[in-house]
This record gives structure tokens, C-alpha cells and sequence, in this order.
């Protein structure tokens, strides 16, 4: 290339950068931290007509964090796989939380049962953003959720209470040696209209908790136990970082298993 020719490229390049404004200056930041004894590979999937983030999931080793970056105006949901070999062609390649058998799940959404941490960040940063954790499809791992500068009113606690001990043997998922590795919903298990609120149940008047979320509102009281659960267990606070920490410090290893 001649030097001028060089010159004016970069000149230009120096023009871009200096009117594009810092990168990632609209952007929010969510710390995913495994303290689980175990590998996990979290996984995201975005709303309708939004950007995918993080490549839709990676790995992360047990002690790993890994910082994601997602639009000021995303909302969508984060969750983790376990168990997972992406080195055979056989499907699911998840022992939970699967996403057809993909490492980036790209856009498909982790078949339940799964533990998910949703989020809606809002547009206009005077108002609050808004998360929750949900067992509405099931529970596979305890995750807590807070902002960076940690504040009780912004956290989600991480639930002392391991469900797939207590999970009734209706509800259970075991893995190959016969262990416990999730537990699902009444309405994942039954597909019955009162347990997943729908047509004739399809409203808080109609659809009343069941014996089954009342067992999971009682283990984790800070996680959406059922389509209706009341009062609603939603966080509203605005930040430019998050962290999102699976199996949390409280919980001994053997709690996990």
C-alpha cells in the first residue's frame, strides 16, 4: 500500500472511532459465576427480534466467571446446562437444559425441566430494569442473582434448599446412575389446565397454588413457584452490571449432587 493511501486510511479509521463513542457504551454487563463442584455450560436465548448474547452459551468450569455483555434494551433468559458432551452426535447433549443438542443454542430455548433467571432491561434508564428466578418449567441447579454494587433490595437469593432432594418421585428426572438431576413442574409432569393456568384456570382467581408449588415456594420462597404466584417474587433496579452466580457460596458441595 502507498503511503498515502496508508495515511488516509488511518485517518479515516481514527475519524470512526472518535465519533462512534466509547464501545459497548450502551451496553450491560452480566457476570456469570459457577461455584458449583462441577462444569456447567450456561446458555442465553433472547426475546422475539432481538440480538443473540454470549453466542447463545458456552462452557464454564467450576470456580469460572465469565463476563457477558447484552444490549441496554435486552430482555430474555439465562440458565445452565449440565452434564453436557458436544463430542458425540447424539441429542440431547445435556443432561439438563439442552438446547437440541447445541453448544450456542441460537435462540432455541433449554428443554425443561430448568432453574431460569429472566430478565427485562428497560429502554429508558430512569425506570428499572426487572428480573426473577423461575421454576415455572422445574428446577436442575440454585442460582442467585444481584447487581454488581450488591444491594438487598436488588438480589435474589440463591435458595438454601436443594429440590431435587425433596423433589417428589412423580416429578423426578434422573440421570444414567439413577440420581436425581432435576425436577420438574406439576404442569410439566401432568400437562393438566390446573397446573399450568390455562382455559378454564387461566386466571390468579381460578388457578390456586397446588401442592406441589407450595413445596417449592417453601424451599426457595424468592423464586417463582407457578404462573400465578402471589405476591409476585420480581426485582425492579437498574444497573449496568449483574451477576448471576449458579450454586452460590452458602451451598456445601455435597447440597449440590
Amino acid at each position: 500500500m502507498e503511503l498515502p493511501s496508508l495515511v488516509l486510511l488511518l485517518f479515516l479509521l481514527c475519524c470512526r472511532l472518535l465519533f462512534s463513542g466509547p464501545v459497548n457504551a450502551e451496553m450491560v454487563s452480566f457476570y456469570v459465576t459457577n461455584k458449583c463442584s462441577f462444569p456447567i455450560w450456561p446458555a442465553t436465548a433472547s426475546n422475539a427480534g432481538l440480538p443473540i448474547v454470549a453466542d447463545g452459551g458456552f462452557y464454564l468450569p467450576s470456580g469460572g466467571i465469565q463476563k457477558i455483555h447484552a444490549p441496554f434494551t435486552w430482555s430474555g433468559r439465562i440458565w445452565a446446562r449440565t452434564d453436557c458432551n458436544f463430542s458425540s452426535s447424539s441429542k440431547p447433549a445435556c443432561q439438563t437444559g439442552d438446547c437440541d443438542g447445541r453448544l450456542k443454542c441460537n435462540g432455541v430455548i433449554g428443554l425443561p425441566p430448568v432453574t431460569l433467571v429472566q430478565v427485562a432491561l428497560q429502554q429508558d434508564k430512569s425506570k428499572p430494569s426487572f428480573y426473577d428466578v423461575s421454576l415455572v418449567d422445574g428446577y436442575n441447579l440454585p442460582v442467585s442473582v444481584s447487581t454488581k454494587a450488591t444491594s438487598p433490595s436488588c438480589s435474589i437469593d440463591g435458595c438454601t434448599n436443594n429440590i431435587k432432594r425433596m423433589c417428589p418421585s412423580e416429578l423426578q428426572v434422573t440421570g444414567k446412575g439413577g440420581e436425581v438431576v432435576a425436577c420438574k413442574s406439576a404442569c410439566l409432569a401432568f400437562n393438566l389446565d390446573v397446573f399450568c393456568c390455562r382455559n378454564a384456570y387461566g386466571s390468579p382467581e381460578k388457578c390456586k397454588p397446588n401442592m406441589y408449588s407450595k413445596m417449592f415456594k417453601k424451599a426457595c420462597p424468592d423464586y417463582y413457584s407457578y404462573a400465578y404466584d402471589s405476591p409476585p417474587p420480581l426485582v425492579s433496579c437498574s444497573s449496568n452490571e449483574y451477576v448471576i452466580t449458579f450454586c452460590p457460596s452458602k451451598w456445601g458441595d455435597h447440597a449440590i449432587m
